[in-house]
């Protein structure tokens, strides 16, 4: 079986156990991944009511909850037939809002158990943190750009990030440009501007750059984000001094971020309405 690209980051993260960008690498991807969670029974509506296995630790004389999750079907399919000799119905959901759904349950998640190189069991803690820093949102400013300059100096992690979550946003823009921002208030800083930004779309790609900046361990104080018609002078001047990132065609299929076919999950893998783990 072919390694996924969570195979990949769960590598890179074991490799060197003390590389803390390593590891926010696996825990974006981990909420980007759409997941494939094993339940106890059919949903019933928004209602979801996961398998979980229940393990006891006797070090701490606890017994730890997991919820099952596999970032593939045929990892789960493996995984269900020597768990049970009957068929079991599954949720197929974001990272994101798995870990959002079972936050402050004291519920951890064994990914990929017993079937891929990603085998790992996240505690409880490991899910709440997650949830957590998913759920921290951008805020706004009020001071204004005065002057731009060519962006020397961006750290390649946070570029790799960007460009990962830039392929997801496909045809919400028509492309975006990193510079070194002066404004107003003396401050200095990195700042995206994305060009001819989709009406109502502009939040959705403030929160994807939030995101690539915490999970690259870049200072969130120092990147702005900035949205330009493209007949703004301004345009002219970013293009020319910036980075530049093409969006991708939106009309080349219909592809995940990670590069497979998109997956239309069952009920409850809306964002906007996540689901109830039971």
């Amino acid at each position: 079986m072919a390694l996924t690209p969570l195979d990949h980051a769960h590598a890179d993260m074991m490799e060197d156990p003390d590389d803390d960008a390593a590891r926010l690498k696996f825990y974006q991807r981990l909420a980007d991944t759409t997941l494939f969670v094993l339940l106890s029974k059919e949903p019933e509506g928004e209602v979801l009511d996961p398998e979980v296995l229940e393990i006891d630790n006797k070090e701490t004389a606890n017994i730890e909850r997991f919820a099952l999750a596999f970032d593939t079907e045929d990892r789960l399919g493996a995984f269900a037939a020597d768990y049970r000799n009957e068929p079991l119905p599954y949720a197929a959901l974001p990272g994101r809002v798995v870990a959002q759904a079972i936050a402050g349950q004291g519920v951890g998640l064994a990914l990929n158990l017993d079937v891929a190189v990603s085998s790992i069991m996240l505690p409880a803690a490991a899910m709440d943190w997650l949830a957590d820093t998913l759920a921290n949102e951008p805020t706004e400013g009020e001071a204004s750009l005065i002057a731009i300059a060519p962006p020397f100096g961006l750290p390649d992690g946070l570029i790799e990030g960007l460009e990962e979550k830039l392929v997801s946003a496909a045809g919400l823009a028509s492309h975006a440009v990193f510079v070194k921002g002066t404004y107003s208030d003396d401050r200095e800083g990195w700042l995206l501007a994305f060009i001819d930004a989709q009406p109502g779309a502009e939040q959705a790609l403030a929160r994807a750059t939030h995101e690539a900046l915490i999970f690259s361990g870049t200072d969130l104080a120092s990147v702005d984000v900035a949205f330009f018609a493209a007949n703004d002078p301004i345009c002219e001047h970013l293009d020319h001094m910036g980075l530049r990132y093409e969006f991708p065609d939106p009309e080349a299929g219909e592809r995940d971020d990670d590069g497979y076919e998109e997956i239309h999950p069952a009920p409850g893998s809306d964002p906007a309405k996540p689901p109830i783990l039971k």
